[in-house]
């Protein structure tokens, strides 16, 4: 029987670089989407192209409706989902505590910290021995940013990343014994689509560069692959871990950013 890789916010960025090593290994792939239809689209060619079974499924994953029908059309397209990466995940934008609305508030726990955890529920219904599944592995996106409440102005961002991790060390052992690891995955500033603009500029790379002991950013493939091998059977042992990929963290000594940053 095949394993099911489901990939939440995966049709470009990190989520995409999953899926596409991922299909490498075998996996059929579900790639999640909310507004990106025409890069799931390709991405989904991409990996048929390659031999593998791949759709893609329109879901917003802030909306638990939407999380239950994803599940469904891929129980109903490719079976039981047995790996997830909950990657999906919004920065909603900078604001000061003292500035923040309901709107952004909600933005921010529903996509991240809300709809990750209804995405795990429906993997762990799936999943769990205990319900006649197969075991699995859910991997969730956090951020470096949980690590130090975030730079200025991102706090609330970080506070909700911060929330992924201690839910996810609480999955993990709630879940070990019907056959499910559950591991959360702390990148640092990573070139994406997301952060495309910061890197054309390249004053501001240098700027985001001295904060990285590595003294730069990391691309796609440096977070995908350790993604990808937390999925295999290497890691079995591996549970309620949080994995730092991060360039060596944040070194505090280098510049300061400019205020347009966010991280």
């Amino acid at each position: 029987m095949s394993e099911v890789l489901l990939i939440t916010g995966g049709a470009s960025g990190i989520g995409a670089e999953v899926a596409r090593l991922s299909a490498r290994k075998g996996y059929d792939i579900a790639v999640n989407y909310r507004t990106r239809e025409l890069e799931a689209v390709a991405l989904v060619k991409e990996l048929r192209d390659s031999g593998v079974r791949a759709i893609a499924v329109q879901a917003d994953i802030a909306l638990p409706e939407d999380v239950e029908r994803l599940y469904r059309e891929i129980d109903e397209q490719l079976g039981p989902v047995t790996a997830v990466v909950n990657s999906a995940g919004t920065l909603a934008g900078r604001s000061r505590v003292d500035e923040a609305d309901a709107e952004l508030l909600h933005r921010l726990f529903d996509t991240n910290v809300i709809g990750l955890i209804f995405s795990t529920r429906e993997a762990v219904r799936r999943m769990s021995t205990a319900r006649g599944g197969r075991g699995g592995v859910i991997i969730n996106i956090s951020s470096m940013a949980a690590t130090i409440g975030g730079r200025p102005g991102v706090a609330l961002y970080a506070a909700s990343k911060a929330a992924v991790d201690t839910f996810t060390v609480g999955l993990a052992k709630e879940v070990a014994s019907e056959g499910i690891r559950a591991v959360s995955v702390r990148p640092g500033f990573t070139l994406t689509e997301m952060t495309e603009a910061y890197a054309k500029d390249s004053r501001l790379l240098a700027e985001i560069s001295a904060t990285i002991p590595l003294g730069r950013p990391a691309s796609v493939d440096e977070i995908a692959k350790p993604v990808v091998w937390l999925l295999s059977d290497e890691a079995s042992f591996i549970s309620g871990a949080r994995l730092d990929i991060s360039g060596g963290g944040f070194a505090f000594g280098g510049a300061a950013l400019p205020p347009s940053i966010k991280i």
